[in-house]
């Protein structure tokens, strides 16, 4: 098998090869002329003069090689300037090229996901700006009339408490969702997974919601008859809070006289899906992938007519990966939407 030889020893043994043949032929042509040809000293002179030439050019391209090298190095951290020092360095340019394009390359990767981020942060700095300072500047307004006068009338002054109080109950709802989706990344809210009857579930928040629903004369169902439980193991409360702001968002987007269907379904042996269709207004193939993001709103008027916080699908989201569970969107603009996620069912339970 033959010996791959680095690099920087080819070039040494070219290099002294070249070196010492020619000094060789030097002596062969003195001799020559002087009519005193001694091959043992020529073969001598041959093997000596290639060795001392084969020692000195490699220790000198390794020292030469490895000053340039270092500097690269130290300049661009690549490498610790100590972490040279127990390496041979070579003139193996391709290799070190190699390192720098792979290098180079990390770093452009980090400089575009810090971008990002950065984007990201101003998002998120604006959004929380935007979400806070509406109802914030409403209740200041409302306070402030009443101070001015306003408060002796006491029609206006229950109404404009009343708007106020609203006020403050928005901020409330936004800062409870800001502190449990900052629980959900940080990985830092308990589940208590549970055995329950997801058609059950489903019921509760249908009459809880049923009000909110009636105003726009949008119908809630299921899509058939369930007559028997469909036990899943999760964390109820979870759960039902994923119900809520998906059947909502259905409610909020659907168009007057318009519905929310339900169904549940069996997906593969452990695990069922549960899909909230709606007729209603639809999605933008272009704002799907954006649909999860907190406070992204497909409405760009920024209209907050129907209230909410902007982080129910964020929240939506998190707690299905809280589960280990996946949720899923399909949509066509003006026809309706369908999101639909994954639950484990309980063990023994059939649908």
């Amino acid at each position: 098998m033959a010996i791959k030889l680095r690099k920087s020893y080819r070039f040494a043994l070219r290099s002294s090869s070249i070196v010492s043949l020619t000094l060789t032929l030097v002596l062969l042509a003195i001799q020559y002329l002087t009519h005193s040809i001694e091959w043992v000293v020529l073969l001598s002179f041959l093997g000596i003069s290639f060795l001392v030439t084969f020692i000195i050019i490699q220790l000198r391209v390794e020292k030469f090689i490895y000053r340039r090298i270092k500097k690269i190095y130290d300049e661009v951290s690549l490498l610790e300037s100590s972490s040279l020092a127990n390496v041979p360095v070579t003139t193996d340019m391709k290799t070190l090229t190699e390192e720098i394009g792979k290098f180079a390359q990390g770093k452009k990767i980090e400089i575009d996901t810090l971008k990002i981020r950065e984007e990201y942060r101003k998002d998120f700095l604006g959004n929380v700006s935007h979400e806070l300072k509406t109802p914030l500047f409403t209740v200041q307004g409302y306070i402030l009339t009443l101070l001015d006068g306003a408060m002796n009338d006491k029609k206006i002054r229950e109404k404009y408490l009343q708007r106020a109080a609203k006020g403050v109950d928005r901020l409330i709802y936004i800062i409870k969702d800001l502190d449990l989706i900052t629980k959900l990344e940080a990985g830092d809210l308990h589940l208590v997974p549970v055995s329950f009857d997801i058609v059950e579930l489903i019921q509760q928040v249908f009459d809880m919601l049923e009000i909110r629903a009636q105003k726009k004369e949008i119908t809630m169902s299921f899509d058939i008859e369930y007559t028997q439980p469909i036990m899943v193991t999760a964390d109820k409360d979870k759960i039902q809070q994923v119900l809520i702001n998906l059947i909502v968002n259905s409610i909020k987007y659907g168009h007057k006289g318009g519905t929310t269907e339900i169904s549940i379904e069996n997906l593969i042996k452990n695990k069922i899906i549960v899909r909230v269709t709606d007729n209603g207004e639809g999605i933008e193939k272009s704002n799907i992938p954006r649909l999860f993001e907190r406070f992204y709103r497909v409405d760009k008027s920024g209209a907050r007519s129907e209230g909410g916080s902007g982080l129910g699908l964020s929240i939506v989201k998190h707690i299905l990966e809280a589960h280990e569970e996946k949720i899923y969107v399909e949509s066509v603009p003006d026809v309706g939407s369908e999101f639909s996620f994954t639950l484990e069912k309980t063990l023994n339970n059939e649908l």
